[in-house]
């Protein structure tokens, strides 16, 4: 807090003093988590003082105002350029000339600058560029005020706008404290008063000039660090600084700001300076009125990672340390998971997967655990959990580690089931968007029983409450109904015959009870759907109607065919196979062809540099991606604005994860289009099939339906599907 500081007694700060200016920079940028500055000028020696501790003002949350004048008159130039003329001697920088300004920028002046672009980024702070009129205009002096919350330090810093003080680099100024006396209250309110009057555009004797290039440009050519990042860089900056300066109170100072820094990058806290939304709050709260248990049943794309994370923040800031475990499906969502805690200053973060050398690791950090209060965090892969090796150590964890099951329906597979009961973490948390097993209750009772909950569950937001509240964009929605060819009906037919005299289908349920031979054909049939000849042809005419629409296909993002899903019980990782790699490479070569101008790449498991394909794909540099399943693996792309699933996998679940991840927010995208490619077969009503033919289809028209009724065009959406509903008899309320 400000009043603990140890300010200089006569108020006064000079260069070459006992009190240094840099003193009192250090002590207000510290103590203090609001900060207005009146900076007539960006010199070198200002932003100097203020580049040490700026970091630290913003990890704490800090944010401000500040006024500039970065148009100099000619008086000003004048005096500058004299200095100029000596190469060591202070440099003034001018912000309309943002490109030269990158060429002289020391590691202070460039500091100062990131710290500003971090801030604008996180919309924390408010600048006001004014421009003298009738030649009159700000003071060329530096003032400003610190605010804790309850005191407030102001001051004001002498005018070195001319030759001596420019080349003298000498800086000098007055403290004013808030609960000292009335004089320096009356004086930091003055302060304040004159900073609102700039920015409420009241001074008649300036120009006020947009501020939003600048901004832009800052963040472009400065933006690039995170917060820690920021503070590393600055910790290193004042060891340099430290050891130029022989003043002993500075020195203290510094070394004390040193063990903060070090504090400030240990402890965890919440990544972003608005804090956890209500709903966060409120998941948490009910989590713990709920015995610490409970599933949180969110859309993809409302925070479900982040709000399970705040959960586990919460607890760390009861008990000072951190201990959970995250099983999640693929060795993409670890990384994904690990990004994300590192980003909540997580440490200690041990992943589990089959491709990871991990057990020296856990190991140290189970036995650690023991002996003292150790925070770590574990992330494995569902195919890991049930491991003899794994479990070893997972059976030795803390009861008061906490379990974060994403995608928590995997949890209900035969191979997971047979290790809940066993699992000794009292405190639960699950998370899926689509988290009800079809025609499994089993599982679902399981589950529900594990996670002591049930629908509709502590924590619920649907994809329609997501999209009225504005966490995903709209979308309009255009189901493509594909035949199959005679020659693909014809062994479907066959098939759908064969396993209708096996006598295995349950009416009511839509589905084959299990058998090896059962499998077998229903993955035959699968395969003709899912190669159904049609889709590529329907394919083309979308990107060609589409590319006409929008004279290019920026931003687009294609599902293709593929064949077997994964099965995350046994492996966490997808590859291609043969066939399905002939099929990415037909439908990015129909992408190809569409126009010359038309950029696309494949995403596959193959794929090297993924991450720069997705940056490229951000920017608009490569127009479209084609990929499986890779893009179900915890991978955003939230650019995307046109989407084709040209899948056919019958998985509900993966066509809803599919969804929303199209719909995340981005600041350039309004809403997005959605094209889907379903393919009904058309069995005679006569035929012996046609009533398990339309149960099939029944369910399939299901996810139809559900993305339809919350599309912007959900009317259209009805008038194609009409056809096929009349063909089967069924009815669009009942689906």
């Amino acid at each position: 807090m400000l009043k603990d500081c140890d300010w200089s007694l006569d108020r006064d700060y000079k260069t070459g003093s006992e009190n240094e200016p840099l003193q009192f920079y250090l002590d207000g940028l510290a103590n203090s988590n609001e900060f207005s500055l009146l900076l007539g000028y960006f010199s070198s020696s200002a932003i100097n003082l203020l580049s040490v501790g700026f970091a630290t003002f913003i990890s704490k949350g800090g944010k401000m105002k500040m006024v500039i004048n970065h148009l100099l008159s000619a008086k000003d130039k004048e005096a500058i350029s004299r200095v100029e003329e000596n190469p060591n001697e202070i440099r003034v920088f001018d912000l309309t000339d943002i490109v030269s300004l990158g060429r002289v920028l020391d590691e202070y002046d460039t500091h100062f600058f990131e710290c500003l672009a971090y801030l604008i980024s996180e919309k924390r702070i408010e600048i006001k560029v004014v421009k003298p009129k009738n030649g009159k205009g700000i003071a060329h002096y530096k003032s400003g005020v610190f605010s804790d919350g309850q005191d407030a330090v102001g001051y004001q810093a002498s005018c070195n706008f001319t030759y001596y003080g420019l080349s003298e680099n000498i800086e000098q100024l007055e403290a004013f404290l808030s609960w000292e006396n009335g004089r320096s209250n009356k004086l930091i309110r003055k302060q304040l008063k004159l900073i609102d009057d700039y920015f409420t555009e009241k001074d008649e004797d300036v120009e006020y000039i947009s501020v939003s290039d600048i901004e832009v440009v800052l963040k472009d050519r400065f933006g690039k660090k995170d917060i820690n990042e920021l503070l590393v860089q600055e910790e290193q900056l004042l060891r340099k600084k430290q050891s130029l300066i022989s003043n002993p109170k500075l020195k203290k100072t510094i070394t004390k700001l040193f063990s903060e820094i070090e504090i400030i990058r240990r402890t965890p806290k919440f990544p972003y300076s608005e804090g956890p939304r209500e709903y966060q709050i409120n998941a948490y709260n009910s989590w713990v009125a709920n015995n610490y248990k409970g599933m949180f049943a969110m859309a993809t794309g409302t925070g479900k990672t982040i709000t399970s994370l705040n959960c586990l923040l919460n607890e760390y800031k009861k008990t000072g340390i951190y201990r959970a475990i995250i099983t999640v499906p693929t060795t993409a969502l670890v990384e994904q998971w690990k990004n994300e805690c590192a980003k909540f200053n997580f440490k200690n973060i041990i992943t589990v997967s089959s491709k990871e050398n991990w057990d020296k690791n856990l190991a140290f950090f189970n036995t650690a655990s023991k002996l003292i209060d150790t925070s770590y965090i574990v992330i494995v892969t569902y195919a890991s959990l049930p491991r003899p090796k794994f479990q070893s150590y997972f059976t030795q964890l803390p009861k008061d580690t906490i379990l974060i099951a994403d995608e928590t329906h995997n949890l209900g597979s035969q191979g997971h089931l047979r290790l809940l009961p066993n699992i000794q973490l009292e405190k639960r948390i699950g998370l899926s968007a689509t988290p009800h097993r079809k025609f499994d209750e089993a599982g679902n009772q399981a589950i529900q029983e594990f996670f002591n909950d049930e629908p509709p569950y502590i924590v619920s937001y649907s994809m329609e409450e997501a999209l009225n509240i504005g966490w995903l964009c709209k979308y309009t929605y255009h189901p493509h109904i594909v035949k199959l060819t005679d020659q693909e009906m014809e062994k479907y037919k066959e098939l759908s015959l064969q396993l209708l005299r096996m006598g295995l289908f349950d009416k009511e349920t839509g589905n084959f009870r299990s058998t090896p031979e059962i499998e077998k054909k229903l993955l035959e049939r699968k395969r003709i759907i899912h190669k159904a000849a049609n889709k590529l042809e329907a394919f083309k005419a979308i990107l060609r109607s589409e590319f006409d629409k929008r004279k290019n296909l920026k931003y687009t993002l294609i599902y293709v065919p593929e064949g077997i899903e994964a099965n995350f019980d046994e492996t966490d990782f997808s590859v291609e196979t043969d066939d399905e790699n002939r099929l990415i490479n037909e439908y990015t070569k129909a992408v190809s062809n569409t126009d010359d101008s038309v950029m696309v790449k494949q995403f596959t498991a193959n794929s090297e540099n993924r991450e720069d394909i997705l940056k490229n794909y951000e920017d608009g540099k490569i127009h479209v991606l084609t990929s499986m399943k890779c893009l179900d693996e915890g991978v955003d792309v939230p650019r995307s604005e046109l989407a084709i699933f040209c899948a056919s996998t019958g998985n509900p679940r993966q066509f809803i994860q599919r969804r929303g991840r199209v719909l995340r927010l981005h600041k350039d995208k309004i809403h997005a289009t959605i094209h889907d490619l379903v393919v009904v077969p058309e069995v005679g009503g006569e035929e012996n099939t046609f009533e398990m033919e339309r149960g099939l289809v029944g369910k399939e028209l299901e996810r139809v339906v559900d993305f339809a009724n919350l599309a912007m065009n959900k009317t259209d959406t009805y008038e194609t599907l009409k056809n096929i509903l009349d063909y089967y008899n069924l009815n669009l309320n009942d689906l």
